[in-house]
């Protein structure tokens, strides 16, 4: 097994970590939900006194904590469109918000939905099956959209004897097929979430295991909060005009810094017009900063009087391509297929055009990583490769390259559904034929 280095992270604030948890049917994740909420006394006391007096009609002497998130799985079953249940909970370490995804294999939109925008994804085995279809289903679609770091919850360890070779099977298996999908950051975990064993707390049980508990890891991993050399990418989402009084000269436009930073003085571009100016100014809640960082909502004022609006992006360092040809990885998120011509609204950032469906290349089969004839046409949890047409110019970045401008969503022009979620360019070197 190839060995993994767990680095200790002491921020000075608790930072915040979005993850995603992913797993087969009965490998045990809603108990580990619930181990992971309870251990880390993140569970109200009317919530684990419900779980009790569940438990105790069931005639469990203990209480059963998968069952802390079925209430969220009652929600899903109503019909909830994009099914993923989302924790919020924290540490005195970390803050954490866990999308929590769906196991069954038609779910895959769901853990696509969930995964898209976490740092890590936690995928579970149950030791005594070891990595099986859908364990390869999950830990493709997180290499897919560029997930940067992946742990292997091997659970289910106390119904193995705790058995250091079988834990040492699945992580070589696992780490092995993380390598060919191009995923090299994997922690592999034994753990059992019934027993809580290397949840929270260190297994007496398992003297042979040095590495970190779950809940440690979680809490120590570094979060690559954007990289400062990355480009800055600002969609504009709203523009503040001036106004009577004393804001009358007042112009600026509001949205959220998607990537890098961006501080007064730096020449930017806006697109699609391809206008030049200089950054006067940066506010945030109306107080002048010296700088603004990605995922921060801001407003930027320009020293130069040029038209923007909504929808446009100002970019600063490398620009994105303007382009109206888009060819990406989508997966099909709804039950009406997307074919070939079919006509949809792209909505990309702040910016909504239109759109066709000029071509579908290619269906990618998850389980094997081949290459499949789509017929021109994608079903709903499909992968593939799509190429579109759009009615106007859009300033677009590869999703490898920076995982917001990067991405899109195709929706129905009629009712507003959404249909596809994209990804731009050569998102993965899985999927070779």
């Amino acid at each position: 097994m190839t060995a993994t280095t767990h680095t200790r992270h002491d921020p000075a604030a608790a930072t915040l970590l979005r993850f995603a948890t992913a797993g087969s049917v009965d490998d045990g994740k809603s108990t580990l939900v619930g181990r992971l909420l309870h251990d880390s006394k993140s569970v109200l006391v009317d919530q684990l006194e419900a779980v009790e007096a569940a438990s105790r009609r069931r005639g469990q002497d203990v209480p059963d904590l998968a069952l802390l998130t079925d209430g969220l799985r009652a929600e899903r079953e109503q019909g909830i469109t994009i099914d993923v249940a989302y924790r919020y909970f924290a540490t005195p370490r970390r803050r954490f918000i866990l999308a929590d995804t769906p196991g069954h294999v038609q779910y895959t939109r769901n853990m696509v939905t969930g995964a898209s925008t976490a740092d890590l994804t936690v995928v579970l085995v149950d030791a005594r099956n070891g990595v099986v279809e859908q364990t390869r289903r999950h830990a493709a679609v997180s290499a897919l959209l560029r997930v940067p770091r992946l742990v292997l919850a091997v659970n289910k360890m106390d119904l193995v004897g705790y058995d250091e070779a079988v834990f040492a099977a699945v992580a070589d298996e696992f780490t092995g097929y993380a390598r060919r999908l191009g995923t090299a950051d994997v922690v592999a975990i034994p753990l059992s979430a019934l027993e809580g064993d290397n949840v929270v707390a260190p297994s007496a049980h398992t003297d042979w295991y040095s590495g970190p508990t779950l809940m440690e890891h979680l809490e120590g991993v570094e979060v690559a909060a954007g990289s400062p050399d990355a480009p800055a990418r600002f969609p504009v989402q709203y523009v503040i005009r001036p106004q009577s009084g004393a804001h009358r000269d007042y112009r600026g436009y509001a949205g959220r810094l998607a990537s890098g930073v961006l501080r007064p003085g730096d020449t930017v571009t806006v697109l699609p017009s391809g206008q030049r100016a200089t950054v006067a100014g940066i506010d945030v809640l109306g107080t002048p900063a010296s700088a603004a960082r990605a995922t921060q909502s801001v407003t930027v004022r320009l020293a130069e009087d040029v038209d923007v609006s909504r929808g446009d992006l100002i970019a600063a360092g490398a620009a994105p391509r303007l382009t109206r040809d888009v060819t990406a990885t989508v997966c099909h998120l709804h039950e009406r297929p997307l074919r070939t011509g079919d006509k949809v609204l792209l909505k990309h950032t702040t910016r909504t055009v239109r759109a066709v469906v000029r071509e579908i290349t290619y269906r990618t089969d998850v389980d094997t990583l081949e290459r499949r004839d789509a017929a021109g046409a994608l079903d709903v949890n499909d992968l593939g490769r799509v190429v579109l047409r759009t009615a106007e110019p859009l300033a677009l970045d590869d999703y490898a390259d920076n995982r917001r401008t990067g991405a899109f969503l195709l929706i129905d022009p009629a009712d507003g559904t959404t249909r596809s979620a994209g990804l731009v360019g050569e998102t993965s070197a899985w999927g070779a034929p």
